[in-house]
């Protein structure tokens, strides 16, 4: 048996980029114990550390429509529910266990969007979900 560390997704809305061209399928994977500390030295997480969350998306989500990179900028750039959603969507990847990635693999297989609005959760920020908030 080998480890799922890919995980595909479609955003709610999807991320414009400057020449207009949407972007909704990407590609996220788990995160390493290096992709949640680094940040932590960034400046900008020091000065702001809800900027955590726009760093360790930048670094996990490997695929992102035609996009070459995803970037911190390219993260800046997402609507608010589509971080809400990237949010939730690593929380469930990297925390929740085998029978948790199973189901986001089964829901993403069957075509469904996978929408922590509609379930009635709220999305935590990364440093709160990985501190057991």
């Amino acid at each position: 048996m080998s480890l799922q560390t890919e995980f595909p997704f479609t955003l709610p809305r999807g991320y414009v980029d400057e020449g207009g061209t949407l972007h909704r399928e990407g590609v996220m994977r788990l995160a390493t114990a290096r992709d949640e500390i680094e940040p932590l030295r960034d400046a900008r997480v020091k000065e702001n550390e809800a900027y955590l969350t726009v760093i360790v998306l930048s670094r996990t989500i490997v695929k992102l429509g035609s996009l070459s990179q995803v970037t911190p900028k390219t993260v800046e750039g997402l609507f608010s529910s589509d971080l809400a959603y990237l949010q939730d969507f690593y929380t469930r990847i990297n925390f929740g266990g085998a029978a948790e990635q199973a189901a986001v693999l089964d829901e993403v297989q069957a075509g469904a969007a996978y929408s922590a609005f509609e379930s009635g959760q709220v999305p935590v920020p990364l440093a709160a979900a990985a501190a057991g908030a």
